[in-house]
């Protein structure tokens, strides 16, 4: 890798990019230069960065010479578009979208779970769902003690993970329905406010929606083992930041709750917080804005012989997306894997 180190940011206006530009820079990355980009409506606008601003430029094909790490987060069509473009160029793409999650050439990566599985990367490298992230740091060190037969988890996902638009959108509905208006209704296909949608995504032909799927798919890539069942109903609820999970796990080898909570306290990205005799328990708001995945509520399932319970929270926005990528970053430095190999440029047009 180059001395100078060139980083792009792609989707640099929406919520996520913000808070992509955010992370680079609270956590010192060693970038010699960050470039915004979006589309050309918002060309010429400016983004936060630091104590300063950045000037956002057009995102095009030719967008990427003399840039070493592009981070995606504009939507898996701009992604399945630009990111081939960049891999030729000698970029390595972490993308934030769902577009190439389940691509066999593309790594889905967690650091604090699978940092190995870059070492194959072609070019680009794919940011999980949000959803999944959360869940995934929790339960590794559990498959790696017990190991997991079966996971059943309930997701209560914040309005900010369908971007600005919602988060508007929920905040119009609230001062609608308390000054006696009918609330309007644009973003989800009910109203959000003082309400639980037990629908993420679209609804596929299993019943299921894509955002399920996405949370069992992804959760069995991760792990690297197809024999892990895992089964999801995800709803979205008032909330601005912050996903909640209730999360049934069933393991090979008995683990006790006492057992999970000092192997989960030891995790890497993991803070425990549970001590349900003095109320102390993780909740959306405690996550809001913090890095690490907190998880309480541990214990054990007494219906089956071998059952955990676990209620895990963390930002949406900060871990469930920009952290994750900017640790991605992190990792490929770490592992002087910067880089595309030459016969892998083309692999992706």
């Amino acid at each position: 890798m180059s001395k100078k180190l060139v980083v792009a940011v792609c989707g640099a206006t929406g919520a996520v990019g913000r808070e992509m530009l955010k992370t680079l820079h609270d956590r010192n990355f060693p970038a010699t230069e960050v470039i915004p980009f979006a589309s050309a409506r918002s060309a010429g606008s400016k983004v936060p960065y630091g104590d300063g601003e950045l000037t956002v430029r057009e995102l095009t094909e030719d967008s990427f010479a003399g840039v070493d790490l592009a981070i995606f987060s504009a939507g898996g069509s701009t992604s399945l578009k630009f990111a081939p473009h960049a891999v030729k160029a000698g970029c390595v793409v972490v993308d934030n979208s769902a577009a190439w999650r389940m691509d066999d050439r593309c790594p889905l990566v967690v650091p604090e779970v699978n940092p190995q599985h870059l070492e194959a990367h072609k070019g680009i490298i794919a940011n999980p769902n949000c959803s999944t992230i959360q869940m995934i740091v929790a339960l590794k060190p559990i498959h790696d003690a017990a190991k997991i037969k079966r996971v059943v988890v309930s997701t209560y996902q914040a309005v900010s993970g369908t971007g600005q638009k919602a988060i508007r959108e929920l905040e119009t509905q609230v001062r609608q329905l308390f000054n006696m208006q009918e609330p309007e209704v644009n973003v989800y296909p009910h109203r959000i406010a003082f309400n639980v949608l037990p629908h993420i995504d679209v609804f596929l032909e299993n019943d299921y929606t894509k955002e399920e799927m996405k949370m069992t798919n992804e959760t069995v890539k991760i792990l690297g083992d197809p024999s892990v069942k895992v089964t999801a109903t995800c709803a979205r609820v008032p909330v601005f930041y912050g996903h909640s999970e209730a999360v049934n796990v069933e393991t090979v080898a008995k683990l006790t709750a006492a057992e999970c909570r000092a192997l989960l306290s030891q995790a890497p990205g993991v803070q425990v917080y549970d001590n349900p005799r003095e109320k102390m328990y993780p909740m959306a708001i405690d996550a809001a804005g913090e890095d690490m995945t907190f998880v309480g509520r541990i214990r054990e399932d007494e219906t089956i012989e071998n059952g955990l319970n676990m209620w895990i929270v963390a930002d949406n926005i900060r871990k469930g997306a920009a952290l994750n990528a900017v640790q991605i970053g992190e990792e490929l430095i770490r592992r002087d894997l910067l880089r595309v190999k030459d016969e892998d440029r083309n692999t992706f047009l």
